[in-house]
């Protein structure tokens, strides 16, 4: 199957009082037609400025993009206009962002929000982007569509407002969606309706996913593939189920190891990663992991180590892989 996005060596850094901040550090990976993929990590690693990066939204400043290339159906997304940035964005490419009440505009009906993009995009006259609004809300659960129309946002809890911005999202029919943490603001019942919702659509509808997030449960449930980040680098990559089964790096082994499982006993005690993750103004040339590694060895402190193949798309960046 062909590869819809491709993001290859992609740097993004921050200018700041304190120097030059690596956000995002040579990052590659790829997504295919009707695909989920997961990208987790603590907070600060990099995903969010990665993904924002994909529609040249990084504020600059104090941000910019400064190499790689983000290859949308073969263009390189960085060399294009202005102008045709925006044709993608909603269009082609859409977003979810983890807060809908903050995305949502509080003075304007959710059904011009929802309308509008579908007006400018699809050129749908008013008549026409209601019916396909009122569509789109029963495609994502809300009843009674069209008195919901005519209400705010404050007019609905954070389930419905999330469910909102997925109908938003998915207006214009989209080729892939954004996912950005997605369900933080949500309370666990209301993540796993979110969560299901989302799935089932990609399934229905054959729209690509990124889903970023640090729930790795719903990485296990979801994501056929998964990016683990760490201090602005991609540490591990692999089929989901590979990953999850077979973890080669130890920062992903930490993650899983932290994570209640029903596997295991009851009176099993978690294992949290000790530390804080690095500074990423003062990163040094070795490994970033490396103060909060149990397998740290010498060769650790003096470079980082590259993203190497392990079998079956498994890729890991550390020395010590085979061994673990």
């Amino acid at each position: 199957m062909s590869k819809l996005l491709e993001i290859e060596d992609l740097r993004v850094e921050f200018q700041t009082q304190m120097g030059t901040i690596k956000a995002v550090d040579g990052i590659s990976y790829s997504v295919t037609a009707g695909e989920t993929v997961a990208i987790v990590g603590e907070s600060g690693c990099g995903k969010s400025v990665s993904a924002l990066s994909i529609l040249r939204l990084v504020p600059s400043p104090p941000g910019r993009v400064t190499g790689g290339r983000i290859l949308f159906e073969g263009r390189d997304l960085r060399e294009v206009s202005e102008e045709q940035i925006r044709e993608v964005r909603g269009a082609q490419i859409s977003m979810v962002f983890q807060e809908p009440m903050t995305s949502l505009n509080p003075v304007l009906s959710i059904g011009v929000q929802l309308t509008e993009s579908m007006r400018t995009h699809l050129g749908l006259t008013r008549k026409q982007a209601t019916a396909r609004a009122v569509e789109l809300l029963g495609l994502v659960g809300i009843s009674e569509a069209e008195s919901r129309l005519r209400q705010y946002p404050h007019h609905f809890s954070g389930g419905m407002r999330q469910r909102v911005m997925i109908a938003v999202a998915l207006s214009c029919d989209p080729k892939l969606i954004i996912a950005d943490e997605p369900t933080t603001a949500l309370d666990v019942t209301i993540q796993a309706q979110i969560l299901e919702l989302m799935k089932d659509l990609t399934r229905r509808l054959g729209v690509a996913l990124v889903i970023i997030t640090h729930n790795l449960g719903a990485v296990a449930r979801y994501a056929d593939w998964v990016n683990v980040m760490y201090a602005g680098r991609i540490v591990e990559s692999g089929s989901t189920d590979r990953v999850f089964a077979n973890p080669r790096h130890p920062y992903t082994i930490g993650l899983l190891t932290s994570v209640p499982r029903m596997d295991r006993k009851a009176q099993d005690r978690l294992v949290p990663i000790e530390g804080q993750p690095p500074d990423l103004g003062r990163l040094d040339e070795g490994c970033a992991y490396r103060p909060r590694c149990r397998w740290a060895t010498e060769d650790c402190a003096l470079s980082k180590p590259p993203l190497t193949a392990l079998g079956d798309g498994q890729q890991a960046a550390c020395f010590r892989a085979g061994d673990l």
